[in-house]
């Protein structure tokens, strides 16, 4: 059964009008609240933790808020969000709103000055397909939206022209060191938020993050056999890295849309086709749908409903490669609503014939009917005895 999702603003616990301040001041809190570290063990307090980082995705993002706004969850299918798998995720894509100090510290944020070379956050999205596309594999193009190194300044942040100073505050080092009675205690440099270098000119393409959102199409090659809920990986083509790291990846989440015809089991495809009484009582050959087109099947004599017929590697292939699974055609047998005179006329006459000719299946229900009443009966007749 498909999981419910709480309303974003619900998850950050703000009003639908927010500003940009609120929402970040609100997941700031949500998260120094749920974070595992001040919660070891607590399932539900990660999973909140999580939740949080997800909405904040969203609501941070003018472009994503405006979708959810207008049309709930479902107008985020298609975009590309982080893919928070673990902690640390998060901390890669919203560490820097945590600034220094005990906050910065809790979070990651402060005690190791400057990293070297990092790679960039993972970005995670969906992609609907067909079940005849899930079958066959398909290429499909796609739109992500990310973050790509300003041209003007080329990534530097600072205007063409100039380049970053050195931190005065903390000589460079990205970090200052206080003590703490026999402690010494290392936080991210207020000044330069744990970069070691100022930029006294920002560039004014990209106000000096050295960065601007930006609109890549990619090819995604889809294998025959994937299934809802699968991920596909695209290596190096999420977000950017640090200092030089490596792009993270992109992750996309395969939605298989429901096929009017087929249910999906594993590898095997499960169809309900109706058929008549009387192709039921007298069999028939039965045209059905299958993944390479129309197809054909024998229904027995005697037919019920609820009754199988297999059609061996008809179904839809293994990712593995290791052959196809089965279509089931499944019968159901349908009650005529309405009978011309003459149909009438003949299941009367058959109706009649009936008491002379009760199935095995019928007359085992009687059976066991009658015995059924006559256990019932005789207590009854032992206490009036």
């Amino acid at each position: 059964m498909a999981t419910t999702k709480r309303d974003l603003y619900e998850v950050l616990e703000i009003k639908r009008e927010a500003t940009a301040d609120e929402i970040k001041r609100a997941y700031r809190q949500m998260a120094l609240k749920f974070h595992p570290d001040r919660n070891p063990g607590d399932q539900e307090a990660e999973k909140r933790f999580r939740e949080a980082a997800e909405a904040y995705d969203v609501l941070s993002d003018a472009q994503k808020r405006q979708r959810y706004d207008r049309y709930g969850h479902a107008g985020l299918d298609g975009a590309a969000f982080h893919d928070f798998r673990s902690t640390d995720d998060i901390m890669s894509a919203f560490g820097d709103i945590f600034g220094g100090g005990l906050l910065g510290d809790l979070f990651g944020g402060g005690g190791g000055g400057r990293r070297g070379p990092r790679q960039g956050p993972d970005l995670l999205m969906r992609l609907e397909i067909t079940l005849n596309e899930a079958a066959r594999g398909t290429t499909r193009s796609i739109d992500v939206d990310r973050q790509e190194f300003c041209g003007e300044c080329r990534g530097s942040g600072a205007r063409k022209g100039t380049v970053a100073t050195t931190c005065n505050y903390c000589g460079g080092r990205g970090q200052v060191v206080q003590a703490r009675g026999f402690f010494q205690v290392a936080t991210t440099c207020p000044s330069c938020g744990g970069e070691g270098v100022k930029i006294t000119d920002p560039c004014p393409s990209c106000h000096g993050s050295g960065r601007v959102p930006q609109r890549a199409k990619l090819q995604v090659d889809v294998p025959p056999g994937v299934e809802t809920g699968m991920r596909l990986q695209l290596r190096q083509q999420g977000e950017l890295g640090d200092m030089g790291g490596p792009r993270g990846n992109l992750q996309i989440q395969i939605m298989v849309r429901k096929h009017q015809f087929f249910e999906r089991k594993r590898n095997d495809l499960l169809c309900q086709v109706p058929i008549s009484f009387a192709q039921a009582a007298l069999g028939a050959d039965v045209e059905v749908p299958t993944l390479d087109g129309p197809g054909r099947v024998q229904v027995p004599r005697g037919a019920q409903s609820g009754d199988q017929i297999r059609l061996k590697g008809r179904g839809m292939p293994d990712i593995s490669g290791r052959g196809r699974g089965d279509e089931i055609v499944e019968v159901v047998v349908e009650t005529p609503r309405q009978l011309t005179p003459r149909q009438e006329e003949l299941l009367r006459e058959f109706a009649e014939t009936e008491h002379e000719q009760v199935s095995p299946r019928r007359k085992s229900f009687f059976e066991k009917l009658r015995d059924y009443f006559t256990e019932e009966a005789e207590p009854e007749q032992r206490e009036h005895a």
